[in-house]
This record gives C-alpha cells, sequence and structure tokens, in this order.
C-alpha cells in the first residue's frame, strides 16, 4: 500500500473506535497515535494514559506530560504495579507479558469507567516478528494496534511526526528499563535506578541510539556505529559515569547497538566481542 493509502486507513480505523484510551509512553508511536487520534476524533473522545513505573525511566514521563500539554492531547498519570508481581521480577523470558497486563487491565479500567470505547496500543508494522510476549497480553485484553493495521513502518510515522510539528519525530526508541537487564537477573528498583542513571549521564555526553545493559557488577555498553568513534573520545567520563551509577567496570559491545539485542539469547547465540572501557578488572 502508498503511504497515503496507509493514512486513510488509520483515519478510517480511528473513526470507528470512536472514543479511545492510547497508551501513551511518551515515545514517537505513541505520541504520534494520540496525536493524531485527537486531530481527528477531537480532545473530548481521546484519553492519553501514561503508566508510571519504576521500570519507566523519568525523561519519558516528562516527554509524555511535555508533548500532551503542548500539543492539547488529554492526558492521564496511573501507577503499575507490575514490580510487585513475583513473575514479573524473576525477569523470565516473558516478563514483558506481566508488564503489559498490568498495564492493559488498568488501561481497560480507566476506559470503561470514562465511558471510552476502545484502547489502543502504539505497535506499527515494524514490529512484527520479534519476540512480543506483551502483544499476548494486549490481544487478551482487546486492545487494538491502529498503526499495525494500517501497515505504518516507523519510518511513515517519523516522517508523518514531523510533518505534525511533533518533538519526538526523530526520537531514539526507548523501551522500558527492565529490558536493560538479562533474562534471569531479577528485575530490582536499584537495577533500574542504576541503569537510569547511567544512560542519563551517556545522553548529557551527546550519544543517542545506545544502551546501558546491566550484568551485576558489570555495565555493557552497546553505542550505534554512527556513534561508536566518540566512545574513545569520552572513555574516562563514560567509565566515571558508570561507577558513578554502581557498576564496577563498563564493557563496550564490539557489535555496537542493534534492534532485539535482547532476545539474541534466545536462539543459536553468538559470541560477544566486549572490551573493557573503565573500571577496576
Amino acid at each position: 500500500m502508498s503511504t497515503d493509502v496507509k493514512r486513510a486507513r488509520l483515519a478510517e480505523i480511528l473513526r470507528g473506535c470512536g472514543s479511545v484510551v492510547v497508551g501513551y509512553s511518551g515515545g514517537v508511536d505513541s505520541v504520534f497515535l494520540a496525536k493524531v487520534a485527537v486531530d481527528l476524533l477531537g480532545p473530548g473522545r481521546v484519553l492519553a494514559v501514561t503508566g508510571k513505573s519504576d521500570s519507566i525511566a523519568s525523561w519519558m514521563e516528562d516527554t509524555a506530560r511535555d508533548v500532551a500539554a503542548r500539543f492539547g492531547i488529554p492526558w492521564l498519570e496511573v501507577e503499575t504495579r507490575e514490580m510487585e508481581d513475583p513473575r514479573y521480577a524473576a525477569n523470565p523470558s516473558n516478563r514483558c507479558y506481566f508488564c503489559k497486563s498490568e498495564l492493559w487491565g488498568r488501561l481497560g479500567e480507566v476506559a470503561r469507567e470514562r465511558g471510552f470505547a476502545a484502547v489502543l496500543d502504539g505497535s506499527n508494522a515494524d514490529d512484527v516478528g520479534d519476540h512480543r510476549p506483551g502483544a499476548v497480553a494486549a490481544g487478551e485484553n482487546a486492545v487494538r494496534s491502529p498503526l499495525l493495521e494500517a501497515g505504518l513502518t516507523k519510518d511513515e510515522i517519523r516522517a508523518w511526526s514531523r510533518e505534525l510539528g511533533l518533538p519526538t519525530w526523530d526520537q531514539p526508541a526507548a523501551p522500558c528499563l527492565a529490558s536493560r537487564l538479562p533474562y534471569g537477573l531479577s528485575v530490582t528498583p536499584r537495577r533500574l535506578r542504576q541503569v537510569e542513571e547511567a544512560e542519563v549521564a551517556l545522553r548529557a555526553l551527546g550519544f543517542r541510539d545506545f544502551r546501558v545493559r546491566h550484568h551485576g557488577e558489570v555495565a555493557r555498553l552497546e553505542v550505534h556505529p554512527a556513534e561508536a568513534g566518540r566512545v574513545a573520545e569520552h572513555r574516562s567520563r563514560i567509565g566515571a559515569a558508570i561507577r558513578a551509577a554502581g557498576f564496577r567496570r563498563a564493557l563496550l559491545d564490539l557489535q555496537g547497538y542493534r534492534r532485539g539485542a535482547l532476545n539474541e539469547g534466545l536462539g543459536a547465540g553468538e559470541v560477544m566481542q566486549l572490551v573493557q572501557i573503565g573500571g577496576t578488572a
């Protein structure tokens, strides 16, 4: 389908929903979906809802709030309690299922209490194929994915977001902080804070597409190949930031940042190529 056909299809889907609660993380897709829904349905028929949790980076929460205020998107923040679920905290490979079950359950309650007809998420056409147990939870809670249904890709969403003037149009992907922990390493507030503190420090150094992976006392840094050359330039400050966040040392993953790295161990796997960039031996 052409992009114009996809845009028309998205409008048709949203109008068919009538009134919607949008799962609104502050990321590219959910901000875009909320904005288009408000433009098509009017603010009285849209509510963007953000789940507040230790698993969500504070800067994402700030983005969600600020963009909603700037673009007239009705916004609500609700507390989610996935951290209290031992199945989630154990961090199995389907951890995301328990998190999203909690989130969509809460948003379903909001929709019913306030008289909204549908709950929507921001999944897009590029999300098909990866390991996504959260999608199972969405299906069980009757959550619709209009961007996916319309066939819109991430690049098309970014381009349309730019047309709409959304500041998130070129924002890097930002999944929950728990995705930085390898499966089997329990999810705790302290570990999530360590990851966030380290990533905030690296973002302040100008890095955009990267991840700080938590491996106990070791932080594994994945940097997009386009930014890898800057690691040596900031080596000492990166090491200091990692140690300040509570890690003993930092290792650079020579494969660099790539989508779906957390799930690589679920298949045959590859040997990690690492080099130490900070800390003690």
